[in-house]
């Protein structure tokens, strides 16, 4: 089995509960839904994580996780039952981190005037410093599920709230409806811990919760996603049943797969421009040239664009709230190995 953090070592934010109306009941589903819940259980069966070398500074467990802070060679790792969640320098906390979080900069391409930014999960907060440091005239509004995450990651991640930085414990899902606040861009990086290891919540991958996004997004707002993925081969079905998705709901929906570790982020946006990486290289030295983005390495992350959909999308279905069944009762994990 690969080591997760060779892999994809994203397996992030816990913020999905299945506990909205209909979602996580409906087990007696048509054929798709049962050959859906399946492809989650396969894509989160690979994913079986090994313990983590270092020392161990923390060590609890909440409502959702065992929760464990491991140092390790100048680097501080989150890890959730085992899995890595966010990595972090001892010497410079804006360095560290999973490379796949830098691509979380990309909605500034589609709008240079970002004010006000949602980001769904929290961990270690990674993207939220990051923001915090590099665009501190923006609002981040953070949901997370898990209150002793948001301990852990201000005891022991730099994290710090603001009046620009502001956590809401509670579910992505059920702020997003309740809320009525418009984002210039919604970030989603959530993944639960399922028994056959770490899956996205399935209410924050669907056709539905993209529409109820879309809603909450300004004229020119940009949704980014993580998927812990690859465009042609280990859980590439997974990555493409999301695009799928988002270009249902949205206009233009664009890959970035991430170069050090098994992640694809996908962005989509609410305007109907159309993109090519040429333009977007011009864009992003403009950014950089101006000021507006200062994060290192931003035109390097945007050599990896794609417009292009993945090979395998018209075989991978849309996924909606009906085709969400619960995948331990319809998958077996054993007979999944074989």
């Amino acid at each position: 089995m690969t080591n997760k953090a060779s892999v994809r070592v994203n397996s992030r934010r816990h913020n999905g509960r299945l506990d909205f109306t209909g979602t996580a009941s409906k087990v007696n589903a048509r054929p798709g839904a049962i050959a859906v819940g399946c492809m989650f259980c396969v894509f989160a069966a690979a994913l079986v994580a090994q313990p983590l070398p270092g020392k161990v500074v923390c060590e609890t467990t909440s409502a959702y996780h065992h929760i464990r802070v491991i140092d390790h060679m100048g680097l501080r790792t989150l890890s959730f039952d085992d899995s890595r969640e966010t990595r972090m320098s001892l010497a410079n906390p804006l360095s560290g981190h999973f490379e796949y979080t830098e691509y979380f900069h990309a909605p500034w391409l589609w709008n240079t005037n970002i004010k006000a930014v949602l980001m769904i999960g929290l961990g270690g907060g990674s993207v939220q410093r990051s923001y915090a440091h590099y665009h501190p005239d923006v609002a981040v509004e953070t949901v997370e599920i898990d209150p002793v995450v948001f301990r852990v990651a201000r005891e022991y991640f730099k994290f710090e709230e603001s009046p620009r930085q502001h956590v809401h414990i509670e579910d992505g899902r059920v702020f997003l409806r309740r809320s009525r606040n418009d984002y210039d861009a919604v970030i989603v990086d959530a993944y639960v811990q399922s028994r056959y290891g770490s899956a996205l919540p399935y209410h924050l991958a669907t056709k539905e919760f993209f529409e109820l996004v879309k809603g909450r997004l300004t004229t020119n707002g940009v949704v980014a996603f993580n998927c812990m993925g690859t465009l042609g081969g280990w859980q590439a079905d997974l990555v493409g049943a999301i695009y799928q998705t988002m270009k249902a709901v949205y206009p233009r929906t664009y890959l970035f797969p991430a170069r050090d570790s098994l992640n694809v982020v996908l962005l989509a946006t609410r305007t109907d421009e159309e993109m090519t990486a040429e333009e977007l290289r011009a864009r992003a030295s403009k950014l950089v040239r101006n000021g507006r983005v200062r994060l290192p390495g931003f035109i390097q992350r945007v050599t990896t664009f794609r417009s292009d959909p993945p090979q395998n999308f018209r075989e991978c279905p849309v996924l909606i709230d009906d085709y969400a069944p619960v995948d331990g009762l319809l998958c077996d994990r054993s007979k999944q190995a074989k």
